[in-house]
């Protein structure tokens, strides 16, 4: 029988519990954060701390109470975040067991113990922040950015209101990577496959009237895995954040492949 054995420092323990309610609390006054705390430098093991948080001191969003727990209770918490606004999508991690933005969930929205982890399958750097360099350079292989061939116009690359709307539902994308992240095909084949964000920033170029090297994109993508080991599990477009339909950016690239080959 084959036995399958759990790389080292993957199981995570107990941590410690911090700032504990008083018995005699305000019933609904404190919620109950466990979080994910991993520092590679101890060479450790992983652990779920248990932080309690005093909501009337507190924000609304999920994103206010982890700053609450640095700035009170633990300052060695570690986590991204900027612009609070769901639009930078520096704080995508995984709470309540979805990928989300904790800047933009409410904390009513979010089970009764909190559970905060880093976003899935992704190497972690350290607690809540994973490491995104091979995510960055699998979007600077698509090459995002307008590509053309005619000469530049001295003022703007015009377009049409009817292709400028072909973009709707592409260009909103942030790149929190939380739709890749909850993928089972990027989790298994990461290396090559690009995911559905990557995927739906190339559509988004692909799709753009005024670039001009749409054959050479699509060539870029027409392989086993960059673009097919897609199998519309439909994960990306269920953990999106801003709403966005990864899968069906993906299955309008397919299309297109497919058109231009008959």
């Amino acid at each position: 029988m084959v036995q399958f054995t759990l790389p080292r420092n993957s199981k995570v323990k107990k941590g410690k519990a911090w700032n504990p309610p008083p018995k005699d609390a305000e019933k609904g006054r404190w919620r109950e954060y466990r979080v994910y705390r991993f520092d590679p430098e101890t060479g450790e093991n992983p652990q779920l701390d248990t932080y309690w948080v005093d909501m009337r001191d507190c924000g609304p969003m999920v994103l206010d109470a982890l700053i609450w727990i640095k700035n009170n209770i633990d300052p060695t918490l570690t986590f991204r975040r900027s612009c609070r606004e769901g639009v930078c999508g520096s704080c995508s991690m995984n709470i309540g067991g979805t990928n989300t933005l904790a800047c933009t969930l409410h904390v009513d929205d979010a089970p009764n113990v909190v559970a905060v982890y880093p976003l899935p399958h992704m190497p972690v750097v350290k607690d809540l922040v994973p490491d995104l360099t091979h995510f960055y350079a699998q979007l600077r292989s698509i090459e995002p950015w307008l590509k053309t061939d005619s000469p530049t116009p001295q003022k703007e690359w015009q377009q049409s209101r009817e292709d400028r709307e072909k973009l709707d539902g592409l260009y909103e994308c942030i790149l929190c990577a939380c739709c890749s992240t909850a993928c089972p095909s990027y989790w298994w084949n990461s290396d090559r496959y690009l995911g559905p964000a990557i995927l739906l920033q190339a559509s988004r170029w692909i799709d753009d009237s005024r670039d001009e090297r749409t054959g050479d994109r699509l060539d870029q993508l027409e392989d086993p895995f960059r673009l097919y080991r897609c199998h519309t599990i439909l994960n990306c477009t269920k953990a999106c954040p801003k709403g966005l339909n990864p899968a069906r950016a993906i299955a309008g690239l397919k299309r297109q492949l497919v058109e231009r080959s008959e």
